[in-house]
C-alpha cells in the first residue's frame, strides 16, 4: 500500500508542475490554524490541541497538509498527518487523494484516504473522507462546521465530527461502527478577519468497543471540555 501511495503523490506533483503555467494562474500558498486551544474538562486536564492545513498550488491542483495533535499533560496522545493531493471538480467542492499517518496512538498506522472538501448549501463547510488501512482496515470521518456572524466581528461556530472503522483495532483503542463524535460550538472575536481569540464547549463521546477500550485504560467515554484558543491564517 505504502507503494501505492508514493506513486499517487508523485503523479499529483507532476500534476501541480505542468498544471497552470501562466501569468492568471499563480502558485499561492495559504497555512490555516483552525484550533490552537488549551481544553479543560472532567476527564482531560490540561489538554493543548493544534488542528492545522496548508497548501500550495493553483487554482485547479493543490497539495495539502493537514495535521491534528493532542497533548495531555505534556504527553502526545493522538498525533495525525495527511499529505493530500487535490483537484477542484466543482467552483465549491475539491476532490483529494492521499496518504495519513497515525503517529499517535501506538502503534501507529498508515491509510490511503480519499475524500471531498468544500461549501455544502447554506455555506455549511465541510470536510469527508474514506481511508483504507493495514490488514482491510476502513475507515470513514465526516467533519462539517457553520459560521454564523452574530455581528461584524462576532462569529458563532458550531461543529461536528464523526468517526467510524469497519473492524476493532484494540491495539490503537479504536471499535468497529461509530466509533466517536465530537459535538463543539465556539464564540469567536475577529480582531481582524485573519485572526480570532475565542470561548467555547467540546463534549466528546466514545461508543460500542471504542467506548469499551477507553474504559478498560481507566478512561472516561464520555467528556464536556471548556475551550479557550485563538484560529488565524495567512
Amino acid at each position: 500500500m505504502k507503494k501505492l501511495i508514493i506513486a499517487l503523490m508523485m503523479g499529483a506533483v507532476s500534476n501541480l508542475a505542468l498544471a497552470g503555467g501562466v501569468e492568471d494562474d499563480p502558485v499561492l500558498t495559504k497555512l490555516i490554524v483552525d484550533k490552537l486551544e488549551y481544553r479543560n474538562g472532567e476527564d482531560s486536564d490540561h489538554m493543548l490541541l493544534i488542528d492545522a492545513d496548508a497548501w500550495i498550488g493553483r487554482d485547479l491542483h493543490k497539495l495539502w497538509l493537514k495535521t491534528e495533535v493532542e497533548r495531555v499533560e505534556a504527553a502526545t496522545e493522538e498525533a495525525e498527518v495527511q499529505l493530500l493531493y487535490s483537484r477542484a471538480i466543482s467552483p465549491f467542492w475539491d476532490a483529494q487523494i492521499g496518504w495519513r499517518h497515525d503517529a499517535r496512538p501506538r502503534p501507529n498506522r498508515d491509510w490511503l484516504a480519499l475524500g471531498v472538501k468544500g461549501t455544502a448549501p447554506y455555506l455549511i463547510e465541510m470536510d469527508a473522507a474514506l481511508f483504507y488501512g493495514e490488514s482491510g482496515q476502513l475507515a470513514a470521518r465526516l467533519d462539517a462546521e457553520y459560521e454564523y456572524m452574530i455581528t461584524q466581528r462576532l462569529v458563532l461556530i458550531p461543529e461536528i465530527e464523526m468517526n467510524f472503522h469497519s473492524k476493532n483495532d484494540e491495539a490503537t483503542g479504536t471499535g468497529s461502527g461509530l466509533s466517536n463524535i465530537a459535538l463543539g460550538i465556539r464564540l469567536g472575536y475577529e480582531i481582524k478577519r485573519e485572526f480570532a481569540p475565542y470561548l467555547g464547549i467540546n463534549w466528546a463521546k466514545k461508543f460500542g468497543d471504542t467506548a469499551d477500550f477507553a474504559e478498560e485504560e481507566g478512561e472516561s467515554s464520555d467528556d464536556v471540555q471548556f475551550v479557550a484558543g485563538v484560529r488565524f491564517w495567512f
